[in-house]
């Protein structure tokens, strides 16, 4: 299992190899939506991180206070600590989310992650911050999205 801002960084990798950039933005909602395919297909999170419901979202925020002084400018490589290595299968999880998801801008991500019927839908409160949005939520959303397809 490797900590969030190592899929971050193998996020950033593919968009300098494909010579494009991620915005802070970017990189959250795709670390969070491959955690959540992750659950979804193999039944076992890709990242140990805690993720909660900010109002925005989703959010890990390990990552966001590891990226948030990038703004909404591109995010450069992010020191780590942590688990550093990807188990059997992680690595192919971001690069395929990456692949399917690198056309979609922040706010189109962010969209896709607070609609109704999200995990995030149904345990954010604008009355309560860092709500924990637990795993076997995510887990059953992305079953669903991955069932239906």
């Amino acid at each position: 299992m490797a900590d969030a801002r190592v899929v971050s960084n193998r996020l950033i990798d593919l968009a300098s190899a494909a010579g494009d950039t991620l915005t802070p933005m970017q990189v959250l909602k795709l670390v969070y939506i491959a955690h959540g395919y992750s659950l979804g297909a193999r039944g076992v999170p890709l990242i140990p991180n805690r993720v909660e419901a900010w109002k925005f979202g989703p959010v890990i925020p390990t990552l966001y206070h590891s990226i948030k002084h990038w703004r909404d400018k591109p995010v450069g490589q992010i020191v780590t600590t942590g688990l550093e290595d990807f188990r059997d299968g992680e690595r192919e999880i971001v690069d395929a989310i990456y692949e399917a998801y690198k056309g979609l801008d922040g706010i189109a991500l962010s969209n896709l992650t607070h609609q109704l019927g999200t995990p995030w839908a149904e345990v954010y409160r604008p009355d309560r911050a860092n709500i924990p949005i637990p795993d076997d939520l995510i887990q059953h959303h992305y079953k669903g999205i991955l069932d239906a397809q």
